[in-house]
């Protein structure tokens, strides 16, 4: 179990255009990490919007931003264009940062029990340390509380 004040695991996954992207070359900024279950699904979709909407105030700050979910690239490039998200989407199909991170949990939807990506924000700092941890997280939200927090 992952806690605050720990060493953000480390990952390499493609983005949405197949590039690799390592989590350690983002040492020396801030960086949110956001999982969330599946691409334009409305809760992600609006998640996504909201981040995408303040995405301008992260960049200013000096902060990336990284969703993740097990979504395919080609899912995550359909994704970012059809709602012009400017930030970085990684593609994890085989869960090596989901359940590194540990977002992997059962989850009830009505009257179904089953494992699946429980929408989480991680909050890592220049030295690659988590300083918060949002689990559960309202997606319309979720970009606006982490701007504050960090205000």
């Amino acid at each position: 179990m992952l806690e605050i004040g720990m060493k953000a695991p480390d990952f390499t996954l493609p983005d949405k255009d197949g590039n690799p992207v390592t989590l350690s070359s983002f040492l020396g900024q801030k960086v949110v990490v956001y999982f969330y279950p599946k691409d334009n699904t409305p809760g992600c979709t609006r998640q996504a919007c909201a981040f995408a909407g303040s995405y301008a105030e992260f960049k200013r700050r000096g902060i990336a931003v990284i969703g993740i979910s097990k979504d395919s690239v080609a899912s995550h490039q359909k994704f970012a264009e059809k709602y012009d998200l400017p930030f970085i989407l990684l593609s994890d199909p085989d869960r090596v940062a989901i359940e590194a991170y540990g977002v992997w949990q059962e989850k009830r939807m009505a009257a179904k029990v089953g494992m699946g990506v429980v929408r989480t924000t991680f909050l890592i700092d220049e030295d690659g340390v988590i300083t918060a941890i949002m689990p559960k997280v309202k997606p319309d939200t979720n970009a606006a509380e982490i701007l504050e927090m960090l205000a």
